[in-house]
Formats: structure tokens, C-alpha cells, sequence
């Protein structure tokens, strides 16, 4: 399925017709989710496949066998992309499932459902760099031309699946109120080095609410192969198995940097000042206070 430049639109949110259908989003939207499924809840660029790496290594028990052997996108699929059906149905088990939709749109399908859903958000600053760079290596996504257009873009929510201020302040609400989510920031995750008592604190947290407490070298595995560098040699996690017509390597890697604050070395004064203004109003009626943190123990 190539459709590099086609765009889907579905509820007035774009799409890359790559990896999406309407079948494919319509099929996400009215899911049956099972009461032991784990769902990975994300905007693009926010810490998605650190997270599929990390509940995999939690399910199993920081074996590192699945992780190094089944690509992320086969064990944790993204609900709403073309392939999902097949993959989702053949699964046998508790399942791991991933998706970027909002939640308005799986709103109607979780209801009910006993499903425990993390849902990690980072800095829209970090995000909307990270989103540039992938831009022009995705072959499946527009081409971005300058920052300056880009962010433009992102702020107005014009870019492949829509506002990133929508998306955060849709899932962010349900943490607020429901038991099953678990809200998680790419921030409280971030490792300066291997075992960094900040991931520590992350995985025992989350790993206590998938019900599955890691202790003694189950934990200090899964802190091991879901460190940076680790995730950035594994085939299975760093998508160069993506043919090169689909994703150009050569244009940048998948696993760019890992940090935290790096915005800085691409937003001018002018456009700090327009994202903080377009943030203070978009976020205004946000339930949750995010504490974006630096590395140089700032907070923005």
C-alpha cells in the first residue's frame, strides 16, 4: 500500500492515506476493546515508541526476547492504520495497542470498557522540532519547507493528525477522572543516563499499574533495553527496517536525539514568543498544570 501523497481526511483531521483508510479509521472508531488491553495514547512525536518499548518490557517481565525480535508495530500496532484489523484479530491474549487518534474519537468505543490506557504527553516544543525533522524523512508526510511555515501549521493544528492542544487537552481530561488512565509526561521519563532515577520512578509507576511489578532484575532489565541507545541500535524499535522509499534514512534518523529541551537550538525569540502566546490561550481551560522540565533543572 503506497498512497505516499494521498491525505485522508476523517472528522476534519488529516491523515496520511499511507497508513490510513477510511475503513481503517472507521474501524478504529467503533473497536471492541477487551478488558485486559493496554492502550498506548500519544500525539506523533511524544514519546510513543519509548513507551510501546516499555510496556512490552513490562508485560514481559524485562525479557528482552519479544523486543528484539517482533518490530514495535507488530506487537503494539496502531489501531487506526490499514493493517490493524488483521493484526489486532490474530492476536491471542492481553494485547498492547497503540494509537494517535484523540479522544473524542475513541470516546464512544472505551466507554465501558476496563482497558487501562497511558496516555504520555511531552513539551509541544520538543514536539513540533521532532515533528519537523520527521517530516522530511517520512516520505508518507507533506514536505515541511522551512520551520517557521511548520510552526505555523502545528499552532493552527493543520498538520497530520490535528492539534496537538486538542489532543492533549481530550486525553489529559479523562486522567483527571478515570481510574484506567495514567497520565505520564516524556519529561518524568527522560534519562540523562542508562538508570536514571527518573525512569526508575516512571517504570515502577507504570509497571504498578499495568498490575505487573517488576522487582530486582526484571526491573534493572527493563531499564537497560529501554534506554536510548539501546532503543537506537534495535532494529526492531529504530525503523530502518522501513524501506527507504517509504522512509529516507538518509535524511535523518528515526531516533534523532532523545532529549529534553532541545527546542532551543531551533526556535528564534520571535517564534518563543508566538508559542507562548498561542500556549496560554490554548491551554487555559486545561485541567492539568504541566511542569515542563529542562536539563538544567529549569521549568519552563
Amino acid at each position: 500500500m503506497a498512497r505516499l501523497d494521498v491525505t485522508e481526511t476523517f472528522h476534519h483531521i488529516s491523515f496520511p492515506g499511507h497508513i490510513h483508510t477510511q475503513d481503517s479509521l472507521n474501524y478504529a472508531c467503533h473497536f471492541k476493546f477487551q478488558d485486559r488491553d493496554t492502550i498506548i495514547a500519544t500525539y506523533p512525536k511524544s514519546g510513543t515508541t519509548w513507551m510501546q518499548e516499555i510496556v512490552t518490557l513490562v508485560k514481559n517481565r524485562g525479557d528482552p526476547q519479544l523486543s528484539k525480535t517482533v518490530p514495535n508495530w507488530a506487537r503494539a500496532p496502531w489501531l487506526e492504520q490499514y493493517y490493524s484489523a488483521k493484526v489486532l484479530g490474530a492476536t491471542q491474549g492481553p494485547r498492547i495497542i497503540t494509537t494517535h487518534l484523540p479522544y473524542n474519537l475513541l470516546a464512544s468505543a472505551l466507554q465501558g470498557s476496563k482497558a487501562k490506557v497511558i496516555y504520555v504527553a511531552r513539551n509541544p516544543k520538543d514536539v513540533v522540532v521532532s515533528y519537523y525533522h520527521f517530516h522530511k524523512m517520512a516520505k508518507f508526510l507533506p514536505e515541511p519547507n522551512s520551520f517557521d511555515e511548520f510552526l505555523d501549521s502545528f499552532l493552527e493544528g493543520s498538520v497530520s493528525y490535528g492539534s496537538w492542544f486538542d489532543h492533549v487537552k481530550g486525553w489529559t481530561k479523562q486522567a483527571e477522572v478515570l481510574a484506567n488512565v495514567l497520565y505520564i509526561s516524556y519529561e518524568d521519563m527522560w534519562l540523562s543516563n542508562d538508570f536514571c532515577q527518573d525512569l526508575r520512578g516512571s517504570m515502577e509507576k507504570i509497571s504498578a499499574f499495568l498490575q505487573c511489578p517488576l522487582v530486582g532484575e526484571e526491573l534493572t532489565s527493563s531499564l537497560r533495553y529501554c534506554s536510548f541507545s539501546s532503543m537506537r541500535d534495535n532494529a526492531m524499535v529504530n525503523y530502518t527496517l522501513v524501506p527507504q522509499e517509504i522512509m529516507d534514512h538518509s535524511k535523518g534518523k528515526f531516533m534523532r536525539k532523545g532529549k529534553i529541551g532541545d527546542w532551543r537550538n531551533t526556535f528564534t525569540e520571535d517564534q518563543i514568543c508566538l508559542f507562548d502566546t498561542v500556549y496560554s490561550y490554548q491551554m487555559q481551560d486545561c485541567p492539568l498544570t504541566f511542569l515542563w522540565k529542562c536539563p538544567d533543572g529549569e521549568k519552563e
